[in-house]
């Protein structure tokens, strides 16, 4: 049992220091001076401030779409519900370049949805608005997934109670689940902003890589090493692993963990003849 433990214990120490050995070589490249003065420039705050603005919205259009068909899922089982639950799945596990190649075909102006969207005047192909669209689908399936979770955890028999006294199904929805699950809810918006402020590969398709036009922090990050310009990319790399680690925080708080400090010992169980 004890040399178990020590492997065990050493197989962790090595996942651990080799994570924060690369945050702190990263953060090393750059001495402090050379970090705030690449912080400051107009490249990195466009993208901070275009990451956040897009994020935010991406958001917005995940929870309005994916909370209502997540309640759907866990509430009213449907034939062909296995299917349906695997395709909105794909977005998590399919590369997010492949993704990104498929909405550039589905949205080409050779495409008949492109076509229409061309005529209504719409631009989403290579703007801030194809940067919207690659987060929004990464973000709803991960949104979807953990919002229907958190439904499925809430009992149905406040929902009935609440239909006994009158309230129409959409009143019960928003004033009986959506209060019950919120802290799960919360915890889907929190994993849902964290993959669209992280996401690349299908916005390098669908929205391009322009400086100060469609550069998020990941393309910044991507663009200034490509260009040798080596500060303001780790100065990128750094705001991204900042926000990361505040929303982990976040989650753990949100699931109810509690600290080192304040999380009690367990006591061994006893075996009861």
């Amino acid at each position: 049992m004890g040399g178990g433990r020590w492997l065990a214990g050493l197989a962790l120490a090595l996942i651990v220091l080799t994570i924060v050995g690369a945050v702190v070589a990263l953060a090393a490249q750059l001495a402090p001076a050379a970090l705030w003065t690449a912080l400051g420039q107009r490249e990195t705050l466009f993208a901070v401030g275009l990451s956040l603005r897009t994020s935010a919205i991406a958001l917005a259009l995940a929870l309005l779409l994916g909370v209502p068909a997540a309640y759907l899922l866990a509430r009213h089982p449907f034939p062909g519900q296995a299917i349906v639950e695997t395709v909105l799945d794909l977005p998590m596990v399919t590369p997010p370049l492949i993704a990104g190649m498929g909405l550039l075909f589905l949205l080409g102006r050779e495409a008949p949805l492109g076509h229409v969207l061309a005529d209504a005047g719409l631009t989403l192909l290579f703007s801030p608005a194809g940067v919207i669209l690659a987060q929004t689908y990464v973000a709803t399936s991960i949104v979807v997934r953990s919002a229907r979770a958190a439904f499925q955890a809430v009992d149905p028999d406040f929902a009935a109670v609440g239909a006994t006294l009158g309230l129409a199904p959409v009143w019960v929805f928003l004033l009986v689940e959506v209060p019950m699950a919120g802290r799960g809810l919360l915890s889907a918006a929190v994993l849902g902003w964290s993959r669209a402020l992280g996401e690349f590969g299908g916005t390098l398709m669908v929205a391009g890589a322009t400086r100060l036009h469609t550069e998020t922090l990941p393309m910044a990050v991507f663009l200034n090493i490509a260009s040798g310009e080596t500060e303001i990319a780790i100065a990128c790399a750094l705001v991204l692993l900042g926000l990361a680690f505040v929303m982990l925080l976040t989650l753990r708080a949100l699931a109810g963990e509690p600290s080192s400090l304040s999380r009690k010992p367990a006591r061994h169980a006893r075996l009861v003849p």
